[in-house]
């Protein structure tokens, strides 16, 4: 199995920062990208910002220029930095992995748990 934990979430002032962290432990082979999604309520999930194994990383018109992607290869973390947070990124954020549990299986999405970002004053 792959499990993925997030953690980092809380709630933070319009204007402020977060970090979050994605670590990604059990029988994994290899990773393809791992990336960051969000739900606000009554909306659907949304991709946030990804990073391939190569580091290409790609974001949410949204989120560009205040969030960065990056990722730790030896510890099989992704990070978030959420910076100029606005009351709109108010939403659960989930990870992503996409990759391989051993080397003869098919790439596969796996998913943590979420951890909830909330902006308010």
């Amino acid at each position: 199995q792959v499990q993925l934990v997030e953690s980092g979430g809380g709630l933070v002032q319009p204007g402020g920062s977060l970090r979050l962290s994605c670590a990604a432990s059990g029988s994994i082979f290899s990773i393809n990208s791992m990336g960051w999604y969000r739900q606000a309520p009554g909306k659907q999930r949304e991709l946030v910002a990804r990073i391939t194994n190569d580091g290409s990383t790609n974001y949410a018109d949204s989120v560009k220029g205040r969030f960065i992607i990056s990722r730790d290869n030896a510890k099989n973390t992704a990070y978030l930095q959420l910076d100029s947070l606005k009351p709109e990124d108010t939403a659960v954020y989930y990870c992503k992995l996409n990759g391989r549990r051993r080397s003869w299986d098919p790439r596969l999405d796996y998913w943590g748990q979420g951890t909830q970002v909330t902006v308010s004053s």
